[in-house]
């Protein structure tokens, strides 16, 4: 019996999200929420919870962000802005990476020389969650010039 073009795409669509190295969800290049959805969704274990929250305080402290996905992690930035924030999963944490990082206060912990302006933060499991500090950081972030791609 053969399948219509219709029966394929639900198989498509139900088949497991392929993980990269790290278990970084492999989620072609979109523009929209709906494919910064589909990388949260895909997120392994316990970091899915953490995608959903971070998506969220990002979300609730800046409702006019633009957001998609580049290099298989999702990217929020402001319209003629640029990006602001980034996250991507590795094996053993999320990194949560602000494009203008040195010009937060307090500056994420994240960095080195070679980093130039851009700073991070590494949310493990079991690490406490500042949502308050997450806030702080993504209104400061969209307030200042973005990076360009």
């Amino acid at each position: 019996m053969a399948k219509t073009q219709g029966q394929s795409t639900k198989v498509a669509a139900k088949a497991a999200p392929v993980l990269l190295s790290g278990g970084n969800p492999q989620i072609a290049k979109g523009d929209g929420d709906a494919p910064v959805q589909a990388y949260i969704a895909a997120m392994p274990g316990w970091k899915r919870g953490l995608g959903e929250r971070l998506d969220a305080v990002i979300v609730r402290n800046v409702p006019d962000a633009r957001k998609a996905v580049r290099w298989n992690s999702p990217f929020y930035g402001i319209e003629g802005q640029g990006w602001f924030v980034t996250f991507h999963v590795l094996t053993h944490y999320v990194k949560v990476t602000f494009f203008s990082g040195m010009s937060l206060r307090p500056v994420p912990p994240g960095g080195t020389a070679k980093s130039k302006d851009a700073r991070w933060i590494d949310i493990r499991e079991g690490d406490e969650f500042d949502e308050a500090q997450m806030a702080d950081w993504v209104k400061q972030a969209a307030a200042l010039p973005g990076w360009i791609s």
